[in-house]
């Protein structure tokens, strides 16, 4: 399996209506996500010393972070909206062999900064709200 671009690692909002047509946040360099799992331990005397965890149990989240060069598109403009409003909305993450999640989203945080003589940058952390699954 050859290695698949970071440039391809895109973020996607949905435009509200149904079905939703997502469209690209245009302008970003880095986008990360992580999937995280909180355990439920169910370790007992019986357990030999072992730690024993209970499958399909817990809560799961995926957090995204992102950051870019902030070009004033409406997908940018959606977003800072959501951010202000503090209401979840409809995302999709897509990679470069075709492959998508798509979820509901809260941004917990929209950050923007530039230099002088520099561009203006934004950086956005999103965490999930629901079940993130395959599209």
């Amino acid at each position: 399996m050859p290695a698949q671009k970071g440039s391809a690692f895109l973020l996607k909002i949905s435009d509200g209506a149904q079905p939703p047509a997502y469209e690209t946040v245009a302008g970003l360099r880095t986008t990360q996500m992580s999937i995280n799992g909180d355990t439920v331990v169910v370790t007992h005397k019986d357990s030999g010393g072992w730690r024993d965890l209970l499958s399909g149990a817990g809560t799961r989240s995926v957090s995204v972070s992102a950051s870019g060069i902030f070009l004033g598109s409406a997908a940018e403009a959606q977003i800072q909206s959501e951010a202000l409003s503090g209401t979840v909305a409809d995302y999709e993450l897509s990679f470069e062999d075709g492959a998508r999640m798509q979820g509901r989203f809260l941004i917990q945080r929209l950050d923007y900064s530039g230099d002088f003589n520099g561009e203006r940058n934004y950086t956005l952390q999103l965490e999930s709200s629901g079940p993130v699954l395959p599209a």
